[in-house]
């Protein structure tokens, strides 16, 4: 049952292994608060962390709203095992941004270009603000990329360029009912029926990793 589940707030040490062996992006990223989906047996099976936007016009929301000045992060990182109750991943969400400052806004993007369309986002009752602009990537001599939206590091002669489809935009507005009524009603983005389209999972192994004593 999902009620025999927690989710509670985590150390570096508690989620990085997780990110950098379970995330599609191989890599850490900037990271303020993060969670933990919690078992039974107080195993980690989920991770979700939020930092600080890389695109510096959302500080504050000032690309977000009108006049409204607030705590602006990003959703930058989810990964959780597969094989779990249906939900789970929708509660994890839910308790993950409950725990975060308010009032407080908080964006993520869906990558089409990994079949994802935000159905989780989408779930969780997150606002969808349309595409970011197109991106490039690189593809160099020795077989590496470089994404100018991941901002992955690399050398050697490019000898491939490819137009990448442009990323999906889910603005979360996070504080009381009156912090959410007038900071939706001061929004700057305009609001866009959801998108779809068929999600297709990628590949990557369940961990198994304890919670640390000292956080049980």
């Amino acid at each position: 049952m999902i009620s025999d589940y927690k989710v509670i707030q985590l150390k570096d040490r508690e989620y990085k292994d997780w990110i950098l062996k379970k995330h599609y992006a191989k890599r850490t990223c900037s990271v303020s608060y993060a969670y933990g989906l919690i078992d039974q047996v107080n195993n980690i099976i989920g991770v979700c962390t939020f930092g600080f936007p890389p695109n510096y016009n959302f500080n504050d929301g000032k690309c977000i709203f009108k006049n409204t000045k607030v705590l602006t992060l990003e959703l930058n990182r989810l990964v959780i095992n597969s094989n779990n109750e249906k939900n789970l991943l929708s509660y994890f969400v839910s308790n993950s941004l409950k725990q975060l400052p308010r009032p407080s806004a908080i964006v993520s993007y869906a990558d089409p270009n990994n079949n994802h369309h935000g159905y989780i986002y989408q779930a969780t009752n997150w606002i969808y603000t349309g595409e970011s602009t197109h991106k490039k990537r690189y593809t160099f001599e020795d077989g590496s990329t470089f994404d100018i939206r991941r901002g992955i590091h690399n050398k050697g002669k490019i000898i491939k360029t490819e137009k990448l489809k442009p990323t999906l935009r889910y603005i979360y507005i996070n504080g009381n009912k009156k912090q959410k009524k007038d900071m939706i009603k001061d929004l700057k983005m305009k609001i866009h029926d959801y998108p779809k389209g068929d999600n297709k999972n990628y590949k990557s192994i369940d961990i198994e990793m304890k919670l640390q004593a000292n956080l049980l």
